[in-house]
């Protein structure tokens, strides 16, 4: 089993957000007894909640199921557990990497890394934005990207 964490900051918008897209994609793909798929945050603030109002309303608006996704904080066991931990910034991408213990083999790496001609490097935050649109189209087409390159790389 390949598995992928995803990792924002509070785990109620992005994450979940990437979470929830990348497992339909896996899905539609035929992958979901390959790839296993979960988010946590850096930050304990919403441990226990479902994701945040914007995040699930673009997911519906996208016929996109998010239901059992509740709100975790990242521990050390997790660079154990995932073989994939994608960050949404350079701020989760610090703390994930002072974290990281000792002989970890889990690929770490910024979602926006996997569309390296995007514009900016880091997925904005919609919590102080608003932006559920727009983080949607680039946690989408991240995930599109991640997704084949995982399957260039792990020959699925």
């Amino acid at each position: 089993m390949i598995r992928v964490l995803f990792v924002c900051l509070g785990n109620i918008c992005r994450s979940p957000m990437a979470e929830a897209v990348f497992r339909d994609k896996v899905k539609a793909a035929g992958l979901e007894h390959v790839i296993e798929v979960d988010s946590a945050g850096t930050g304990d603030w919403h441990i226990g909640h479902p994701p945040h109002e914007g995040t699930r309303g673009i997911l519906e608006q996208k016929g996109i199921d998010y239901s059992g996704i509740q709100a975790r904080q990242t521990a050390a066991g997790d660079f154990g557990q995932f073989d994939y931990i994608i960050a949404m910034d350079s701020s989760n991408m610090s703390n994930l990497k002072a974290m990281t213990p000792s002989g970890s083999n889990a690929v770490l790496k910024k979602l926006l890394d996997f569309i390296p001609e995007h514009p900016v490097q880091d997925v904005p935050d919609p919590y102080y934005t608003g932006n559920f649109d727009e983080v949607f189209d680039m946690v989408s087409e991240g995930c599109d990207r991640l997704l084949a390159y995982i399957k260039e790389h792990e020959t699925l």
